[in-house]
């Protein structure tokens, strides 16, 4: 199985990524309301796909918008002896990062 971790940093961000065959802007930020990171998936154009996702470990981002095409799934997960360690303000992309898992064809 193929896998690809998108890099990320401890700090709002917005960064383009090629998931499966299309290019997106990924808009990273923290919400201090819900102490959580939130991801929001845009087009090339910056137009909104899906927004306010939490970024949580344990689960497929993108598994409820199978119907968005993009063609695979998006993990957070922790590289410790937890792999479900919860992403806090600082350990986002050090000791917990974001993966993308095309779908085979």
């Amino acid at each position: 199985m193929n896998f690809y971790e998108i890099p990320l940093l401890a700090l709002p961000q917005l960064l383009s990524v090629q998931l499966g065959a299309t290019t997106y802007q990924l808009n990273i930020y923290w919400s201090k309301a819900a102490q959580c990171w939130v991801l929001d998936i845009l087009d090339t154009s910056a137009n909104t796909i899906v927004g306010g996702l939490n970024m949580v470990t344990g689960v497929d981002l993108l598994g409820q918008l199978g119907y968005l095409g993009i063609g695979g799934s998006l993990f957070l997960q922790s590289g410790g002896a937890d792999p479900l360690v919860a992403p806090t303000f600082e350990n986002l992309g050090q000791s917990v990062n974001l993966y993308f898992i095309p779908f085979t064809q």
